[in-house]
């Protein structure tokens, strides 16, 4: 039995984590209240467990004080009692005998059972906290095992974790066993039990997953600077590289687009632009734009709006299909975008000069009117 214990403990140690100390510290402690129970002792001060981490051979001492006359047996010992056992016993004096753990009887094994049941319980969600914890912001592989209306589970391998509707994907199917990567928002609690939640929408899905395919990201030479993301359909993201020669947009989009396109697979055909990222707001403001083609970016620092100019054939392309290409791009820089046609800028500049040419002449006009003074 004990031999099988010290087995047992190990491969618990082994397949879920929990150090096989904290093991041999519960089973002691279920000991001490197996016997608490058994012999409805009102403390446990003066009991302690105690297994042999090699043999798994389990002892428990029992701490009793010699005095004359006994109103505790669980803490208490009748001199007579004592000297019976060692005649140099004196009132006042502490015995500790050992007392053997087959003698509780089922009811107090059953106890120690329970009670080691909970240290684990309590060990593996303190295992589960701390772990993942540690890893909130991190990309991790998981495999679907259930979905419901709102919520669909995910074994993210020695855990379950929660992916909520408002942090689902329209394009992800989520069917039984499919293999996806997951962000790690965060470790709730609920009623005593550690939950992991996850996501598939978050931007920095998109930031993690081209850490992973990009060696010249993990490594800190190409930055990600800002992303916008709609996910599911689309999403932008501005790089900057601080080695003047690695091509930033290259190193992301990888040979033949290997790199783009490993990330647009794990993310079911999301479409993704890469974009260079500037310092100077006119250049970034047309890049974010791409793949459309602009002829003149206009800055109207008060009203933090950037007005673009791009050729006629290209308007529906800078605005994108319902707007989301300059939506975007928007989000991308931080700017407002206000998109015109070459020849909507010229009407508009035509209308303008016109309005002026029509108000001076209105003006001089007035002049002319002005009826002479007398003298």
């Amino acid at each position: 039995m004990n031999a099988e214990l010290i087995e047992a403990l190990r491969l618990l140690e082994k397949e879920r984590g929990i150090e096989a100390e904290v093991l041999f510290e519960a089973i002691e402690e279920a000991l001490v209240s197996a016997y608490k129970r058994e012999f409805e002792a009102k403390t446990t001060d003066n009991i302690r467990a105690e297994i042999d981490r090699q043999t798994g051979e389990m002892r428990v001492f029992l701490t009793k004080t010699v005095v004359e006359t006994v109103t505790d047996t669980n803490t208490e010992i009748a001199l007579a009692e004592a000297k019976a056992l060692a005649d140099d016993f004196e009132i006042g004096d502490m015995m500790e005998y050992e007392l053997r753990p087959q003698d509780f009887g089922r009811l107090a094994a059953q106890t120690a059972k329970n009670v080691i049941n909970q240290k684990l319980c309590s060990a593996e969600r303190e295992r589960i906290h701390n772990e993942f914890s540690s890893r909130v912001g991190e990309v991790a592989a998981g495999v679907v095992q259930r979905k419901d209306r709102r919520e669909v589970i995910v074994d993210i391998g020695r855990a379950e974790a929660v992916l909520p509707y408002n942090e689902q994907v329209r394009l992800d199917s989520y069917n039984f066993n499919q293999r996806l990567r997951f962000l790690i928002l965060k470790v709730d609690e609920k009623k005593g039990r550690p939950i992991i939640y996850v996501s598939r929408s978050h931007p920095n899905l998109v930031r993690k997953l081209f850490e992973q395919e990009v060696p010249e990201i993990a490594s800190g030479i190409v930055e990600i600077v800002s992303i916008a993301r709609e996910a599911g359909s689309r999403t932008k993201m501005a790089v900057a590289s601080r080695d003047d020669n690695v091509d930033a947009v290259g190193s992301c989009v990888g040979q033949r687009g290997l790199r783009v396109q490993a990330v647009m697979d794990e993310l079911m055909g999301e479409k993704i632009d890469i974009v260079e990222w500037h310092p100077d707001e006119t250049v970034f403001i047309s890049n974010s734009l791409n793949p459309a083609k602009v002829v003149r970016v206009d800055i109207l620092e008060e009203e933090k709006i950037a007005r673009v100019i791009v050729p006629d054939l290209q308007l529906s392309l800078a605005i994108g299909r319902e707007g989301q290409n300059a939506r975007l791009a928007a989000r991308l820089t931080g700017w407002k975008i206000d998109i015109k046609s070459e020849s909507q800028f010229r009407a508009a500049v035509e209308s303008e000069l016109m309005a002026r040419f029509t108000e001076a002449a209105e003006a001089t006009a007035e002049d002319f009117d002005e009826p002479e003074t007398e003298h």
